[in-house]
């Protein structure tokens, strides 16, 4: 009986020191507790690391966290239970978590939303390869396709749903960092035009600066190369040393107090670095939460302006009667669309996204008040009304009907799988074809009208896509 209160006593200490952490007295520990809590301590050192691990499973830092882990699972076997239930049951949990973490890390790297942001960057690097030449040789120049490739390839990645998991939101956020970097670049490259070069004949060290240029558009290339991984020549470290080498060769000219000279040594080294603060974008992303877009100032800006603009939408759609409200809603959503164009998105798409929808949700309530303004003001009129064209009828009794529809997508909070989300979209599929029926036999203001009905029915559908796409920032 003696032994069994002894046991009993041991297990209960194995679980308070396992499970309530470093409280205790370390030297009343079994040896084997006390090898179970040093490991333990170092799987919770790798635990934030595997959180916020956002690569693949072929990368570096991937197999460096697969080994740790992998380690700490054979120094949990090697413990020796010495056969006592209670430092099993110690043992049997610290893998569990152990074993759990190797497999977050695995579904972090081969996550579906993981594996769409790296899909969309081997598109953006097979872009880059095929214009990349003209950087290497000093050119400025990228064809249109290139552009629109890129514009398409960063829309798309700025759609990819991350689900709030962290993992995912810092490499959506590498990536777009990257891609937009190279976009940076290149414009830079065709738009800026320094106020010089000089000509080499106005003094010995224009032709120093000249060179110096030129190597400068070279490092371009290589930088965008490297941005991309799709250079095996070159390293950050490398382009960096050549970068702040050209600095020292042009801080070291003599240019001999000439300040049109001066000028241009200063406009090519802040060329330069501009392109070292490139060279920074991976350290930055992994040392910073910018990815969290849900602390950026700019983003709570939008959000506290979308909760002012809910606010008028629930006035709106309670209110029975809301004709009074009209105009001075109306001015209160303008004055919302005007704060939205002063927040400023950065260099980042996902805010200018953000934004962007938002001043499509404050242009669709502003739609709707107009519209209903325009068709309470004709009832004021029956006489002229009667007097209409049939084909004007027509389109104002879809309108009409576009109009309640309307009011019903703007308070949809549903999603796709909805029966009422199929409902709306065949209903405003239906004016769309009502329209398509109206016969303006001619009459040019009957077609100008039919075409503003069909606008507005597709907007109104675009609107309700939108609601149900369920984007993120």
């Amino acid at each position: 009986m003696e032994g069994q209160g002894t046991a009993s006593t041991e297990g209960e200490q194995v679980h308070l020191e396992l499970d309530e952490g470093r409280g205790m007295d370390m030297g009343n520990q079994h040896p084997s507790i006390k090898r179970l809590h040093e490991i333990q301590k170092e799987v919770k050192e790798i635990e934030q690391q595997v959180a916020l691990f956002s690569g693949l499973s072929s990368d570096r830092d991937y197999k460096k966290l697969e080994r740790s882990l992998t380690k700490q699972l054979f120094e949990i076997d090697s413990v020796d239970t010495e056969g006592k239930g209670d430092i099993q049951q110690a043992r049997k949990r610290a893998a569990q978590e152990t074993e759990r973490l190797l497999k977050e890390l695995e579904q972090n790297a081969n996550h579906p939303r993981r594996l769409e942001i790296e899909a969309l960057f081997k598109e953006a690097q097979l872009l880059v390869e095929r214009e990349i030449t003209p950087f290497y040789k000093g050119g400025n120049c990228v064809s249109d396709e290139f552009e629109e490739g890129i514009q398409d390839i960063v829309l798309r990645l700025t759609q990819v749903k991350t689900g709030g998991k962290v993992s995912l939101r810092k490499a959506r956020y590498r990536t777009l960092t990257k891609i937009c970097a190279v976009q940076e670049i290149i414009e830079s490259g065709v738009k800026q035009q320094l106020s010089l070069p000089l000509s080499n004949d106005a003094h010995p060290s224009v032709s120093k600066i000249n060179s110096v240029m030129c190597d400068v558009n070279k490092a371009k290339g290589t930088l965008i190369a490297l941005l991309m991984g799709v250079s095996s020549n070159d390293t950050c470290r490398h382009l960096s040393c050549v970068l702040t080498g050209l600095i020292a060769d042009l801080d070291a000219l003599d240019v001999c107090g000439r300040t049109e000279i001066r000028n241009y040594r200063k406009e090519v080294v802040e060329e330069i670095n501009r392109l070292q603060r490139y060279l920074d974008l991976d350290e930055e992303a992994n040392s910073t939460h910018a990815y969290d877009l849900a602390q950026n100032q700019s983003i709570l800006k939008i959000e506290e302006i979308r909760k002012k603009m809910k606010e008028v939408n629930s006035l709106l759609l309670k209110t029975e009667n809301a004709s009074d409200l009209y105009l001075g809603s109306k001015a209160e959503l303008q004055g919302l669309i005007a704060q939205l164009d002063e927040v400023s998105p950065g260099k980042n798409p996902c805010i200018r996204e953000a934004r962007r929808r938002a001043v499509i949700e404050i242009q669709t309530l502003i739609t709707y008040i107009d519209l209903k303004e325009a068709l309470e003001k004709r009832q004021m009129y029956p006489e002229q009304t009667a007097a209409e064209h049939q084909c004007h009828k027509a389109i104002w009794t879809v309108l009409g009907n576009l109009s309640q529809i309307q009011q019903e997508v703007i308070s949809f909070d549903g999603n796709r799988t909805d029966k009422n989300y199929m409902r709306l979209e065949e209903l405003l599929t239906k004016q769309l074809l009502a329209l398509d029926a109206v016969d303006p036999q001619g009459d040019e203001r009957c077609k100008a009208a039919r075409k503003q009905a069909v606008k507005l029915a597709q907007n109104i559908l675009y609107y309700l896509d939108m609601k149900t796409d369920e984007w993120e920032y």
